[in-house]
C-alpha cells in the first residue's frame, strides 16, 4: 500500500462502537461537550492576545477581527460537524484526513495538530503566569524575575535573544498539575472544566457590564488604526493579520470533535456541542475587545494580562473587579489548559491506533479509562516548551496550524462525497445527525478563507511552519511508515488484514 492509501470509512465508524477496558468511555453529553468547547475557547483569546493582537496589528478593530475569524469557523465547523456526526472517533481533522485524502496527509494533518492543541497548551500557561504574577504583585508578593519567565524572547528583528531568566516555572506547575487531573479521569475533568467555565462566564459578564461604565469614545478613534507602513501593521491589512492570529482562539470547537469517541449520542451531541460553543465564545469575544479598547487606548494593551491592566487604568475604584479578574483568569485559563491537552491526547491516541505513533499512545489505564501514558508525555512536553519558549512565538503558529488543518478538513468534504458515496446514504437517510450545505460551495468557501488567514500572518511564521511539517516527515520515515496498519495490512480497503493486524497489535499490548 502506499502513502496515499486511505482508512475505510467502516473501520472508523467500527472503531467508533467498540468498547471495553481498552477502549475511551463514553460518558459526555451536550451540556459537558459545550463547555468543553467554551472553555478551550474562551480563555487566552481573551485574556492573552486581545491586547497583543490590539497593540500590534488591528487597534479597536480588533473586534472586527474577532467576527472575521469566528465566520471563517462557522463555515470550518459545517464542514467539521458533517464528519464528526459520520464518524464519531477521536483524532478530529486527522481522522477524516485519513479517510479521504490518505495516510500522508493524515500524518501531516495529526503532526501539525500538535501546533494547535500542545503548543496552546503551552501559550495559555504563559497567560496564567503572567495573570498570576499580576495578582500576586498587587499583594505585595513577587516572583524572582529568574523563575516566572522564559529564558528567550523575540527582539525587534524578529531574532532570538537571551533575558536573563531561568525558567517559567508558573507555567510549568500548572500544566504537570492539569496533567495529573486528566490522567484521573475525562469525567472528573469535565466536572472541574464547567465549574470553571460557569465562573469564567459570569466573570466576563461581569468585566462588560460594568467596564461598559468606562468607557472612553475617543479612545475607539480611529477604530481601524492608518497602517504604519508595513502589510498587518494597522490598516485593513492589520486586521486581517489580527483575524488571522486569533483565529487561534477559537479552536474550542475543534477540541469538541476530537471528544467525539467519548460523546454520548455522537450523532447529536457534537454537532449542537461546535455551534453552540462558537456561538457563545463569539459574542464574549466581540463585546470584551469593544469594551477593554474603550476604557484605555490600545497602544497601553500589550501586555500578558490585557484585561487585568484595562481594569487598573481606571483606578481604585475597580479593585474588586480587578481580583475577580484576576481570580477568572487564573482558574479559568486551567479549563482551557485542559481542554487543550484532551484534544492533543485523543489525536495521539488516534494516531497510535493506526500504528503511525508507538502503542504506548494509544495504552489506556485500565482504572481510570484514559490514555495516560499519552498524557503524561504530552503534558510534559508542553511544560517544557511553556518554560523555555516566549509568547510570541507560539500565538502566530499555533494560528498557522490551526487554519491548516481548517482548510484541509473543508477540501476533504467534497472528496468524501465523490470517492464514498455509500456514506452518504446514512446522511440522507437520517441515521447521521448533520450535512454540510451547499457543498462544494460551502467547503470551497472554507479552504479559501483559511488560506486568505494563513497568508496574512508574517513571513517567519511560514518559515517555522515548514520547519515543523519537515521535522513532521522525518518522523514519519522514521516510524510511521514502518509501522502503519493500514499499509502493513495489505491493499486499500482490505478490511480483513485491518482487523487481523488491529487484533495483533491487542494481543501484544
Amino acid at each position: 500500500m502506499s502513502i496515499w492509501s486511505r482508512k475505510p470509512i467502516e473501520r472508523l465508524q467500527s472503531e467508533a462502537h467498540e468498547s471495553g477496558a481498552r477502549h475511551l468511555r463514553r460518558t459526555l453529553g451536550v451540556v459537558q461537550m459545550t463547555a468543553f468547547g467554551v472553555g478551550c475557547t474562551v480563555g487566552a483569546g481573551i485574556f492573552v492576545l486581545t491586547g497583543t493582537v490590539a497593540a500590534q496589528h488591528a487597534g479597536p478593530g480588533i473586534a472586527i477581527s474577532f467576527a472575521l475569524a469566528a465566520a471563517v469557523c462557522l463555515i470550518a465547523g459545517l464542514c467539521y460537524a458533517e464528519f464528526a456526526a459520520l464518524v464519531p472517533v477521536a483524532g478530529s481533522a486527522y481522522s477524516y484526513a485519513y479517510a479521504t485524502l490518505g495516510e500522508l496527509v493524515a500524518w501531516l494533518i495529526g503532526w501539525t495538530l500538535m501546533l494547535e492543541y500542545q503548543f496552546s497548551a503551552s501559550l495559555v500557561a504563559i497567560g496564567w503566569s503572567g495573570y498570576l504574577n499580576s495578582a500576586l504583585s498587587d499583594l505585595g508578593v513577587k516572583l524572582p524575575a529568574r523563575v516566572a519567565s522564559a529564558p528567550f524572547t523575540l527582539d525587534a528583528s524578529g531574532h532570538f535573544v537571551l533575558t536573563g531568566a531561568w525558567v517559567n516555572l508558573p507555567a510549568v506547575a500548572v500544566l504537570l498539575v492539569c496533567t495529573g487531573l486528566l490522567v484521573r479521569g475525562t469525567s472528573l475533568a469535565a466536572s472541574v472544566n464547567l465549574a470553571i467555565v460557569l465562573a469564567k462566564i459570569i466573570a466576563i459578564l461581569a468585566v462588560v457590564i460594568v467596564g461598559i461604565h468606562y468607557v472612553h469614545p475617543a479612545n475607539w478613534q480611529p477604530f481601524i488604526p492608518s497602517n504604519s507602513g508595513g502589510f498587518g501593521h494597522f490598516g485593513w491589512s492589520g486586521v486581517m493579520t489580527g483575524a488571522g492570529i486569533v483565529f487561534f482562539a477559537y479552536l474550542g470547537f475543534d477540541a469538541v470533535s476530537t471528544l467525539a469517541e467519548e460523546a454520548e449520542r455522537p450523532q447529536r451531541t457534537v454537532p449542537i456541542s461546535l455551534f453552540a460553543s462558537l456561538f457563545i465564545c463569539t459574542l464574549l469575544y466581540i463585546a470584551v475587545s469593544v469594551v477593554i479598547t474603550g476604557m484605555v487606548k490600545f497602544t497601553r494593551l500589550d501586555v500578558p494580562d490585557p484585561l487585568y491592566s484595562a481594569l487598573a487604568s481606571v483606578g481604585s475604584s475597580l479593585v474588586w473587579l480587578k481580583v475577580v479578574v484576576a481570580l477568572t483568569a487564573i482558574l479559568g485559563l486551567i479549563s482551557v489548559i485542559i481542554t487543550c491537552l484532551i484534544g492533543q491526547v485523543r489525536i495521539f491516541y488516534a494516531m497510535a491506533r493506526d500504528g503511525l505513533l508507538p502503542k504506548q499512545f494509544g495504552a489506556v489505564h485500565p482504572r481510570f479509562g484514559t490514555p495516560h501514558i499519552g498524557t503524561l508525555i504530552t503534558g510534559a512536553t508542553a511544560a517544557l516548551t511553556a518554560g523555555l519558549v516566549p509568547l510570541d512565538v507560539l500565538g502566530e503558529l499555533i494560528s498557522i496550524g490551526t487554519l491548516l488543518a481548517f482548510a484541509i478538513v473543508c477540501a476533504a468534504i467534497p472528496i468524501l462525497r465523490r470517492r464514498t458515496p455509500e456514506s452518504m446514504d446514512g446522511l440522507s437517510s437520517g441515521r447521521v445527525g448533520f450535512r454540510t450545505p451547499l457543498v462544494p460551495l460551502v467547503p470551497l468557501l472554507g479552504v479559501v478563507s483559511c488560506v486568505v488567514l494563513m497568508f496574512s500572518l508574517p513571513a517567519a511564521t511560514w518559515i517555522r511552519l515548514v520547519v515543523w511539517l519537515a521535522l513532521g516527515l522525518a518522523v514519519y520515515a522514521a516510524f510511521g511508515y514502518r509501522h502503519s496498519k493500514l499499509r502493513n495490512a495489505g491493499s486499500e480497503g482490505d478490511g480483513s488484514r485491518y482487523r487481523e493486524a488491529q487484533m495483533y497489535d491487542k494481543a501484544n499490548q
